[in-house]
């Protein structure tokens, strides 16, 4: 069997809609190129955590069940804190492409990796990725300055983010993200042409930034800006610049190499973070703590007013901070309108709040703590008090029970876990949109059989909330606590499950279809057609394999 080089290139939250309808109309023709002469499947992915588990289900071939691991933010029930951890530490299982001495690899900027001594060939991390969970380093050390050296930096490590409502800032953002793909594709190439490798692995986030980011700039959403704002599709011309990137960085491969294009979950109107971030803690607040108010008071049966757009230099935190409830008029009106450093000079003389309060982002700030930006976590200095509260998010629900005997100070009596979780789930099913009516939960999983489940590989979750995806909306009703919002939008694209893969290579059909599969299916394909062993511990299947060199029905 002739060994074939597979290059492997993945683009971090691609929706498979947007890339199939692009594709169609001609606007990404590299992939266009490679779907004409090869094959393409739809990937499911996993539900439950689908921005924090993705990369790590990819890398290791297993689900976060088998892993252990749920997300780059871990609680502690002991302290009632919340930690970033970063990435998955890979030490029961490795990156798949630890592939040992047979197998040549070179990989760069792979989010939430790690270095592995067991993978044959340079290794560069954290260069420019989104959110990449992990130390700027690699493998040989002095490899990631050389490049920098060589190529330049990426504008926006770490900082690749802008207020939705901020098109000067969003304009700039993506000029940096246009400069980042860039200098990637002539990396990569540099990379390929050096080392020669049996197997090239890389992951574009500039487009996982852009879907974030630049959604309403693109496609329908509640704040899409009218023409006389923007000009162009800029989420559309981000993908477009990745498209000429990967068209580069394929021409310094093999002819003979197998080329795989992939992403392992997509992105599509935003339906989580103001429900997950906001809605829930906040719904859980009023509920444990009758008669308080934190976030976004409204009252029921009014029709609610226009989505809040406008953009305060203060940013979205401090906007959505701005609609914490206060029963002085004056005081609330001051933190809502007024610039934070005068509110805070002035705050001291309008006496305090009679209710339980909650902690202000910039008092996290000064605290050093890294999750200030989440209002879940302006709540944690109550959790103790609460029956149910929520744990900071990045998609779906995250609800923890206050379980007497496992959280420090529990007030859930064991044998009361259960209905607790019901009242819980019962009060969730009848949220709904105030704007359209519509019910906001789609489903609500339970992590534990019981309350006395303590697998440590359990998610930190008790119940898991799976929010509609048909709308999203600013402002919700409920019967049993009121109404929350309107709150500003933070971010206008959310992760969905479904990613993509598109190959090509020999005996690969052109203009295939493979069968639907899922996306921890992509480790042992990869592994597959380098004719590598496939490790015991997948979980997945290859999609394709070098012998049949087709679709794996």
């Amino acid at each position: 069997m002739t060994k074939h080089p597979v290059i492997a290139i993945g683009l971090d939250a691609a929706e498979p809609k947007l890339i199939e309808t692009w594709i169609e109309q001609g606007r990404l023709p590299n992939l266009k190129r490679l779907r004409d002469r090869g094959g393409y499947a739809r990937l499911s992915n996993h539900e439950h955590y689908r921005a924090e588990t993705p990369w790590t289900n990819f890398l290791t071939g297993c689900s976060p069940e088998k892993t252990g691991y749920w997300g780059p933010v871990k609680y502690f029930p002991k302290t009632y804190e919340v930690v970033e951890v970063g990435a998955y530490d890979y030490q029961e299982y490795q990156p798949f492409y630890a592939l040992g001495d047979d197998y040549r690899i070179a990989v760069f900027d792979i989010p939430q990796s790690a270095l592995s001594e067991q993978a044959n060939g340079p290794q560069v991390l954290a260069w420019g990725a989104h959110s990449p969970q992990t130390k700027s380093e690699s493998r040989p050390p002095g490899l990631l300055k050389e490049m920098i050296q060589k190529h330049g930096k990426h504008p926006v490590l770490l900082k690749d983010f802008a207020d939705c409502r901020d098109f000067e800032a969003l304009a700039k953002l993506q000029k940096a993200l246009m400069v980042g793909i860039q200098r990637r594709a002539a990396i990569c190439q540099d990379l390929i042409r050096r080392e020669n490798p049996d197997f090239f692995l890389t992951i574009f986030g500039e487009t996982h930034t852009a879907g974030h980011y630049m959604w309403h700039l693109s496609q329908p959403h509640p704040i899409s800006p009218s023409a006389n704002e923007v000009s162009g599709d800029a989420l559309l011309e981000v993908f477009q610049e990745t498209d000429r990137a990967i068209g580069d960085i394929l021409s310094a491969a093999p002819e003979e190499a197998y080329f795989i294009v992939f992403s392992a979950h997509g992105m599509d109107s935003n339906v989580m973070d103001l429900p997950s971030m906001i809605f829930l803690p906040e719904l859980l607040y009023r509920w444990s703590l009758p008669g308080t108010i934190g976030l976004g008071k409204g009252t029921l049966g009014k029709t609610p007013p226009a989505p809040l757009t406008r953009f305060h230099k203060r940013g979205w935190y401090g906007d959505v901070w701005g609609c914490k409830h206060d029963a002085n008029w004056l005081r609330g009106f001051l933190r809502r309108e007024a610039p934070t450093r005068l509110f805070n000079r002035v705050a001291p003389f309008l006496g305090r709040s009679t209710q339980p309060d909650l902690e202000s982002p910039y008092e996290q700030i000064a605290k050093g703590d890294p999750l200030f930006w989440q209002p879940a976590n302006w709540y944690k200095t109550r959790w103790q008090d609460m029956k149910a509260f929520a744990l900071p998010s990045f998609s779906e629900g995250y609800v923890r029970i206050n379980l007497k005997g496992r959280e420090a100070n529990g007030i859930v009596a064991p044998e009361e876990y259960d209905a607790v979780c019901d009242e819980v789930s019962q009060m969730l099913h009848r949220l709904t949109d105030a704007r359209t009516g519509q019910p906001m939960v789609r489903e609500i999983v339970r992590t534990r059989t019981s309350a006395t489940d303590s697998d440590d590989k359990r998610p930190d979750a008790d119940l898991i909330v799976l929010w509609q995806e048909e709308n999203a909306t600013d402002v919700v009703d409920s019967p049993d606590v009121g109404r929350i919002g309107p709150i500003p939008f933070c971010r206008t694209g959310s992760h969905r499950a479904d990613g993509f893969i598109l190959a090509q290579g020999e005996g690969i059909a052109p203009g295939s279809n493979f069968p639907a599969s899922k996306a921890i299916d992509l480790a042992p394909t990869m592994v597959a057609l380098l004719g590598a062993p496939i490790p015991e511990h997948f979980e997945g299947r290859p999609i394709l394999t070098p012998d049949l060199s087709a679709p794996v029905a």
